[in-house]
This record gives C-alpha cells, sequence and structure tokens, in this order.
C-alpha cells in the first residue's frame, strides 16, 4: 500500500490530513505533527519519519505553504516519488526581505541585533535570512502546485519562475488567497489534486 504524507503549514495542524483520504483512498494517509521552526531544525526533523514511512513504498507528499518549504530544505526527496504543494513558500529570502524594508530595517541592523520584533508576529532573524541565502532550493521530485491568485505572501512571478525551474506544474485558482479554507477553495483544490493524480 502506498503512502500520503501531508505537511501543514504555520498554525495548521497534522490532522488537516483527515480531508485527503477520500482523494486517495487506496493509500495511508498521515500528517507529521513536526515541532520544527526553522529550515535547519526540519533537516533534522523530517529524515527519520520520511524513511519509516517509505518502508511501505515510495511516498506521495502534500505539503501546505511552510511546510512545502522546509519538506524542500529537508532533504527527504529520495523518499518521495510525487508532490502535491499547496501555496507553497518558494522564496524566503523575499519575504524577510520585503518585511525588512517595509519596517525600515536594514541588513546592518539585523546583523547588530540578531532578532528584532515585529508587529507581524513573525521575528525577523539575521540567523533565518542567512541561512535560506546560503541554502538555495535544491529540487527534482516531480511536483504539482496549487496558488491562489491573490496569495499576499508569493508573488505570481515568483511562483511561475520556481515552477519553470523545477519543472513543477502550477495551477492558479482565480480569487483564491494563500491560505486555502473556503468551501470554494477546498472544492477547488479537490478537483486539481483528482486530476493531477490520474
Amino acid at each position: 500500500m502506498s503512502t500520503v504524507l501531508y505537511l501543514h503549514g504555520k498554525g495548521g495542524s497534522a490532522l488537516e490530513s483527515e480531508h485527503y483520504k477520500p482523494l486517495f483512498p487506496d493509500a495511508t494517509v498521515l500528517g507529521l505533527d513536526y515541532q520544527s521552526q526553522t529550515p535547519w531544525e526540519a533537516k533534522e526533523e523530517f529524515p527519520a519519519f520520511f524513511e519509516k514511512a517509505s518502508q511501505s513504498g515510495r511516498i506521495t507528499l502534500i505539503a501546505n505553504s511552510i511546510g512545502a518549504y522546509f519538506a524542500m530544505q529537508s532533504g527527504i526527496e529520495r523518499f518521495v516519488e510525487k508532490a502535491y504543494f499547496i501555496s507553497p513558500m518558494v522564496d524566503l529570502e523575499g519575504l524577510i526581505l520585503g518585511m525588512m524594508k517595509s519596517l525600515g530595517v536594514t541588513e546592518a541592523e539585523l546583523q547588530a541585533k540578531g532578532v528584532i520584533k515585529t508587529p507581524f508576529g513573525e521575528d525577523l532573524s539575521w540567523d533565518y535570512l542567512s541561512y535560506v541565502r546560503h541554502h538555495p532550493i535544491a529540487w527534482r521530485v516531480p511536483t504539482h502546485i496549487l496558488y491562489g491568485e491573490h496569495d499576499a505572501l508569493t508573488p505570481p512571478e515568483t511562483i511561475q519562475a520556481f515552477a519553470n525551474a523545477h519543472g513543477a506544474t502550477l495551477t492558479v485558482m482565480p480569487g483564491g488567497e494563500h491560505w486555502f479554507h473556503t468551501e470554494g477553495e477546498m472544492r477547488f483544490l479537490d478537483e486539481w489534486m483528482r486530476k493531477k493524480s490520474i
């Protein structure tokens, strides 16, 4: 029996994997309730879980938002046959620099302070910025991407460039946003996944 592994986004839960069970009735669908807050922590945490799950065969990965970024940074490609990414974060450097610009924070200031609190609820971190700069994404898994037209975290040209560079298919939901959660969005997601699984 094949295995489907689900990685949630920030503030999400492994319980979200339940939604995907009807879409993969012949597979074991599991959610990883990971603890990692950074890509380097994911690199330590994810491989053992994926290796264990792969003992029953190759894995289909479903990953949401930052979960997709962590997956791509964690070295688990050898276990994954194909992937479905929902609103994946693919340019953390650009996102961090955008936050810094909006707050008037310079790189020199961030480097000096190490961490700067923000009103967004996300700390700016020099270690995080340095890490993502020095660890570009190298993802070699057949991947389908679902992206909302009005995703406020990843510009359309960025997701298109990523899809082109990695040979991924890209589906854009008209009117969709970063967080797929409304009834219409989830219906669109389900139909997309059914089509791409054929």
